[in-house]
Protein backbone atom coordinates (compact mmCIF):
# COMPACT_ATOMS: atom_id res chain seq x y z
CA UNK A 1 0.00 0.00 0.00
CA UNK A 2 2.80 2.38 0.34
CA UNK A 3 4.41 1.81 -2.84
CA UNK A 4 1.23 2.83 -4.30
CA UNK A 5 0.88 5.80 -2.15
CA UNK A 6 4.37 7.03 -3.44
CA UNK A 7 3.74 6.11 -6.60
CA UNK A 8 0.42 8.21 -6.36
CA UNK A 9 2.09 11.38 -4.87
CA UNK A 10 5.12 11.43 -7.64
CA UNK A 11 2.31 11.84 -10.21
CA UNK A 12 0.63 14.58 -8.39
CA UNK A 13 3.98 16.52 -7.74
CA UNK A 14 5.02 16.12 -11.94
CA UNK A 15 1.32 17.68 -12.20
CA UNK A 16 1.25 20.74 -9.83
CA UNK A 17 3.47 23.45 -8.78
CA UNK A 18 3.04 24.84 -5.31
CA UNK A 19 4.66 28.40 -6.77
CA UNK A 20 1.91 28.69 -9.69
CA UNK A 21 -1.51 30.53 -8.98
CA UNK A 22 -4.08 28.44 -10.94
CA UNK A 23 -7.75 29.85 -12.94
CA UNK A 24 -10.48 28.51 -11.27
CA UNK A 25 -10.98 26.60 -14.42
CA UNK A 26 -7.28 24.99 -14.33
CA UNK A 27 -7.70 24.24 -10.58
CA UNK A 28 -11.05 22.02 -11.22
CA UNK A 29 -9.54 20.37 -14.19
CA UNK A 30 -6.28 19.41 -12.25
CA UNK A 31 -7.87 18.41 -8.78
CA UNK A 32 -9.69 15.93 -10.64
CA UNK A 33 -6.57 14.60 -12.48
CA UNK A 34 -4.73 14.17 -9.42
CA UNK A 35 -7.39 12.46 -7.29
CA UNK A 36 -6.63 8.88 -6.61
CA UNK A 37 -9.03 8.43 -3.70
CA UNK A 38 -11.28 5.21 -4.42
CA UNK A 39 -14.39 7.49 -3.28
CA UNK A 40 -16.47 10.62 -4.83
CA UNK A 41 -13.95 13.17 -2.88
CA UNK A 42 -15.50 16.40 -1.49
CA UNK A 43 -14.09 19.65 -3.20
CA UNK A 44 -13.44 21.74 -0.52
CA UNK A 45 -12.23 25.82 -0.61
CA UNK A 46 -10.12 27.73 2.10
CA UNK A 47 -10.07 31.42 2.05
CA UNK A 48 -7.77 33.53 3.93
CA UNK A 49 -9.09 36.83 4.84
CA UNK A 50 -7.53 39.74 5.89
CA UNK A 51 -9.70 40.52 9.04
CA UNK A 52 -8.77 41.47 12.40
CA UNK A 53 -9.55 38.32 14.47
CA UNK A 54 -9.50 39.84 17.73
CA UNK A 55 -12.36 42.55 16.68
CA UNK A 56 -15.53 40.81 17.40
CA UNK A 57 -17.60 43.15 14.32
CA UNK A 58 -14.82 41.26 11.95
CA UNK A 59 -15.93 37.85 11.64
CA UNK A 60 -17.37 36.86 8.57
CA UNK A 61 -20.01 34.24 8.59
CA UNK A 62 -23.29 33.68 6.89
CA UNK A 63 -24.90 31.26 4.53
CA UNK A 64 -24.97 30.40 1.25
CA UNK A 65 -27.85 28.69 -1.10
CA UNK A 66 -25.01 26.86 -4.07
CA UNK A 67 -26.63 26.73 -7.16
CA UNK A 68 -26.11 22.99 -7.45
CA UNK A 69 -26.05 21.75 -3.82
CA UNK A 70 -22.67 19.95 -2.21
CA UNK A 71 -23.55 16.10 -3.11
CA UNK A 72 -23.96 15.32 0.96
CA UNK A 73 -27.45 14.67 2.41
CA UNK A 74 -27.62 16.46 5.37
CA UNK A 75 -28.80 15.74 8.63
CA UNK A 76 -31.30 18.32 10.52
CA UNK A 77 -32.43 18.44 13.83
CA UNK A 78 -35.96 20.64 13.77
CA UNK A 79 -36.11 22.21 16.93
CA UNK A 80 -38.95 24.05 16.58
CA UNK A 81 -42.48 24.63 18.66
CA UNK A 82 -45.35 22.08 18.61
CA UNK A 83 -47.23 24.04 16.03
CA UNK A 84 -43.93 23.79 13.06
CA UNK A 85 -43.15 20.26 13.90
CA UNK A 86 -45.50 18.60 11.17
CA UNK A 87 -44.07 21.13 8.57
CA UNK A 88 -40.69 20.12 9.52
CA UNK A 89 -40.83 16.89 9.20
CA UNK A 90 -42.56 17.32 5.78
CA UNK A 91 -40.03 19.96 4.52
CA UNK A 92 -37.29 17.22 5.19
CA UNK A 93 -35.54 17.27 8.97
CA UNK A 94 -33.88 14.21 10.15
CA UNK A 95 -35.14 14.93 13.76
CA UNK A 96 -37.93 16.80 15.00
CA UNK A 97 -39.21 18.13 18.68
CA UNK A 98 -37.79 19.73 21.95
CA UNK A 99 -37.44 16.26 23.91
CA UNK A 100 -33.68 15.77 22.06
CA UNK A 101 -32.70 18.39 24.28
CA UNK A 102 -32.34 16.11 26.92
CA UNK A 103 -30.77 13.37 24.46
CA UNK A 104 -27.95 16.09 23.39
CA UNK A 105 -27.94 16.95 27.32
CA UNK A 106 -26.54 13.39 27.62
CA UNK A 107 -23.94 13.57 24.55
CA UNK A 108 -25.96 12.68 21.57
CA UNK A 109 -24.88 15.12 17.88
CA UNK A 110 -25.55 12.71 15.50
CA UNK A 111 -26.71 15.58 13.29
CA UNK A 112 -25.25 18.29 11.04
CA UNK A 113 -27.71 21.32 11.76
CA UNK A 114 -30.12 22.33 13.81
CA UNK A 115 -32.90 24.62 12.38
CA UNK A 116 -34.57 26.36 15.32
CA UNK A 117 -37.30 29.01 15.75
CA UNK A 118 -37.05 32.34 17.68
CA UNK A 119 -39.73 31.21 20.64
CA UNK A 120 -37.57 28.15 21.24
CA UNK A 121 -33.55 29.81 21.59
CA UNK A 122 -34.39 30.40 25.55
CA UNK A 123 -34.76 26.64 25.63
CA UNK A 124 -31.04 26.28 24.32
CA UNK A 125 -29.16 27.73 26.86
CA UNK A 126 -28.53 24.68 28.62
CA UNK A 127 -26.90 23.06 25.90
CA UNK A 128 -24.89 25.67 24.65
CA UNK A 129 -21.84 24.86 25.86
CA UNK A 130 -22.00 21.30 23.94
CA UNK A 131 -23.10 23.06 20.84
CA UNK A 132 -21.32 25.84 20.65
CA UNK A 133 -17.81 24.52 20.65
CA UNK A 134 -19.22 21.85 17.53
CA UNK A 135 -20.57 24.80 16.23
CA UNK A 136 -24.05 23.42 15.73
CA UNK A 137 -26.06 26.76 17.66
CA UNK A 138 -28.42 28.07 15.77
CA UNK A 139 -28.12 31.52 14.54
CA UNK A 140 -30.01 33.82 12.91
CA UNK A 141 -27.08 35.22 10.55
CA UNK A 142 -26.86 32.20 9.37
CA UNK A 143 -30.02 31.11 8.49
CA UNK A 144 -30.94 28.31 11.18
CA UNK A 145 -33.26 30.33 13.29
CA UNK A 146 -36.57 31.11 11.50
CA UNK A 147 -39.63 31.94 11.92
CA UNK A 148 -40.52 29.43 8.68
CA UNK A 149 -38.21 26.42 9.47
CA UNK A 150 -40.00 24.61 7.32
CA UNK A 151 -38.17 27.14 4.06
CA UNK A 152 -35.19 26.52 6.33
CA UNK A 153 -34.92 23.30 6.07
CA UNK A 154 -36.14 22.71 2.42
CA UNK A 155 -33.10 25.03 1.33
CA UNK A 156 -30.62 24.16 3.14
CA UNK A 157 -31.79 20.19 1.66
CA UNK A 158 -31.44 21.89 -1.58
CA UNK A 159 -28.14 23.17 -1.34
CA UNK A 160 -27.51 25.99 1.31
CA UNK A 161 -24.60 25.72 3.84
CA UNK A 162 -23.05 27.90 6.33
CA UNK A 163 -19.52 29.26 6.57
CA UNK A 164 -17.68 31.13 9.53
CA UNK A 165 -14.50 32.62 9.98
CA UNK A 166 -12.16 30.67 12.14
CA UNK A 167 -9.44 32.27 14.71
CA UNK A 168 -6.93 32.37 12.17
CA UNK A 169 -9.34 34.27 9.76
CA UNK A 170 -9.71 31.58 7.26
CA UNK A 171 -13.42 30.51 5.72
CA UNK A 172 -13.29 26.65 4.95
CA UNK A 173 -16.15 24.75 3.08
CA UNK A 174 -16.95 21.83 1.12
CA UNK A 175 -18.67 22.93 -2.01
CA UNK A 176 -19.18 20.11 -4.25
CA UNK A 177 -18.53 16.98 -5.04
CA UNK A 178 -15.29 15.34 -7.69
CA UNK A 179 -17.85 13.48 -9.28
CA UNK A 180 -20.10 17.22 -10.46
CA UNK A 181 -19.84 18.67 -13.80
CA UNK A 182 -16.87 21.19 -13.94
CA UNK A 183 -19.28 23.64 -14.60
CA UNK A 184 -21.33 22.89 -11.69
CA UNK A 185 -18.79 23.39 -9.74
CA UNK A 186 -17.16 26.32 -10.93
CA UNK A 187 -20.54 27.99 -10.49
CA UNK A 188 -20.90 26.59 -6.67
CA UNK A 189 -17.50 28.70 -5.54
CA UNK A 190 -18.48 31.61 -8.25
CA UNK A 191 -21.22 31.83 -6.22
CA UNK A 192 -19.96 30.97 -2.45
CA UNK A 193 -17.05 33.80 -3.00
CA UNK A 194 -19.90 36.74 -4.32
CA UNK A 195 -21.13 36.03 -0.73
CA UNK A 196 -18.04 36.07 1.01
CA UNK A 197 -17.03 39.53 -0.89
CA UNK A 198 -20.39 40.65 -0.03
CA UNK A 199 -20.28 39.85 4.01
CA UNK A 200 -16.34 41.86 4.08
CA UNK A 201 -16.78 43.31 7.62
CA UNK A 202 -17.05 47.51 6.67
CA UNK A 203 -14.19 47.64 9.35
CA UNK A 204 -11.83 45.74 7.80
CA UNK A 205 -9.02 47.85 5.92
CA UNK A 206 -6.49 46.83 3.52
CA UNK A 207 -6.77 43.71 0.86
CA UNK A 208 -9.74 41.56 2.05
CA UNK A 209 -8.55 38.38 0.02
CA UNK A 210 -5.37 37.04 0.88
CA UNK A 211 -5.47 33.67 -1.15
CA UNK A 212 -7.80 31.23 -1.90
CA UNK A 213 -6.94 27.63 -2.06
CA UNK A 214 -8.96 24.66 -3.52
CA UNK A 215 -8.47 20.96 -2.91
CA UNK A 216 -10.11 17.14 -2.55
CA UNK A 217 -10.29 14.54 -0.08
CA UNK A 218 -6.17 13.37 0.80
CA UNK A 219 -4.93 15.99 -2.19
CA UNK A 220 -2.64 18.75 -2.29
CA UNK A 221 -4.43 22.27 -2.32
CA UNK A 222 -4.09 24.93 -5.80
CA UNK A 223 -3.96 28.01 -5.18
CA UNK A 224 -6.29 30.09 -7.16
CA UNK A 225 -5.59 33.10 -8.92
CA UNK A 226 -7.80 36.04 -7.92
CA UNK A 227 -7.95 36.99 -11.12
CA UNK A 228 -10.11 34.22 -11.72
CA UNK A 229 -13.20 35.83 -9.78
CA UNK A 230 -13.13 39.65 -11.67
CA UNK A 231 -16.01 39.65 -13.57
CA UNK A 232 -17.94 36.47 -12.82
Amino acid sequence: MSKKLTKNKKKILEKISTKKKYSLEEAIILLKEINFVKFDASIDISIHLGIDVRVPNQMVRGSVLLPHGTGKDVCILALVSKDKETGAQKAGANYVGLNYIKKIQSGWTEFDIIVATPSVMNQLGSIGKILGPKGLMPNPKMGTVSVNPEESIKEIKSGRITFKSDRYGIVHASIGRGSFLNQYLLENIVEFMKIIIRNKPSSSKGSYIKSIYLSSTMSYGLSLDLKSFVNK
